[in-house]
């Protein structure tokens, strides 16, 4: 496996690292699209597929925030209308995406290219050792055979985590799982708009204080990054997806647990004129990830602030990166 390299935008966060490409006939293939009669949607009665239909509006996109980071192109601050739209309340879980797999029979990205990135804290000391890192973010490990069932590589299950987020999910994987499900990504714009939650220009979803009253409302890194986790949220790795209280609108974890991908190309340009239902550059190589996760550390990744984003390549995947769903009104 050739040496990765991190993702200029964050590689704290979700490094990249496939080197070349896939070619077009190795791509991940669904069978049929999201018109067909076999697109199932999401499974009647599955407590974590909700969706939240939100109506829409005009909200103040981003921020200048001292604590953010300007060269993600978090500001300026922005006046942008989105047209109505509904929304997961939760990412997708395990569960979820195994009905997916095992319809169609998808095999992602990890599993084609044969490995993906875990956390070194995870891996026993011997595999910890053997492990291709990310200049840089050495807390990364490539790990063979890691991918959404193994999650920390061979030995490992999600059976006792079926309600937790999919991880391991680059961004041509979550493409699929939405047309299997008659849905699409997010855009920016839209993501930012849910999980805001009505508030305007607040620093979480919830408010401006990272624990109100002593009260964890997301899972991030608790303790030193990345030597120690304390776990004081109640996790060291993913949580359920309904883990803590939902926003204004009903949408849970928006902020920690995992990045989720949006339908944008990233880009840092977004001028302070109004737009409407803005859908990021035309050209790029990188697609924009949302929310933090739970290694999330204010020492090094403050990202799990509403307006805090980044990137990666669309074939990128590891053990913080999933999705959650969106559909036309």
């Amino acid at each position: 496996m050739a040496e990765p390299d991190a993702h200029e935008g964050g590689g704290c966060c979700a490094p990249a690292g496939r080197g070349a490409a896939l070619p077009a006939d190795a791509r991940p293939r669904v069978p049929g699209d999201a018109t067909s009669p076999g697109a199932p949607g999401l499974p009647a009665g599955e407590p974590h597929a909700q969706r939240v239909l939100l109506p829409g509006g005009t909200f103040l996109m981003g921020t200048d925030d001292a604590d953010g980071f300007p060269a993600d192109g978090e500001g300026p601050v922005r006046e942008v209308t989105v047209r109505a739209f509904r929304i997961d309340a939760c990412a997708v879980t395990n569960g979820r995406f195994a009905a997916f797999a095992d319809a169609t029979g998808h095999v992602t990205e990890a599993e084609r290219f044969g490995w993906s990135y875990v956390f070194a804290g995870f891996l026993p000391a011997a595999l910890r050792r053997g492990a291709a890192r990310p200049r840089g973010t050495p807390w990364w490990c490539g790990v063979e055979g890691a991918y959404w069932r193994a999650p920390e590589g061979p030995g490992s299950t999600v059976a006792d985590r079926s309600d937790h987020p999919v991880v391991h999910l680059s961004w041509n994987d979550a493409l699929a799982y939405c047309r299997w499900a008659g849905a699409r990504l997010p855009t920016e714009a839209e993501w930012e708009y849910a999980a805001r939650g009505g508030l305007e220009q607040r620093r979480y979803p919830w408010g401006d204080e990272l624990t109100p009253g002593g009260a964890h409302r997301c899972n991030i890194w608790q303790g030193r990054f990345p030597t120690k986790n304390t776990a004081e949220d109640g996790y060291r790795g993913t949580a359920p997806v309904t883990a803590y209280e939902p926003n204004g609108f009903g949408l849970y974890n928006v902020a920690g647990n995992v990045w989720e991908w949006c339908a944008d190309r990233w880009g840092t340009e977004h001028g302070a004129r109004h737009r409407t239902d803005p859908k990021g550059p035309a050209q790029g190589s990188s697609r924009v990830m949302r929310g933090g996760s739970y290694l999330c550390h204010h020492s090094y990744c403050n990202r799990y602030r509403v307006a805090a984003r980044t990137a990666n390549t669309p074939d990128s995947s590891t053990g913080n990166l999933g999705l959650r769903c969106a559909w036309d009104a």
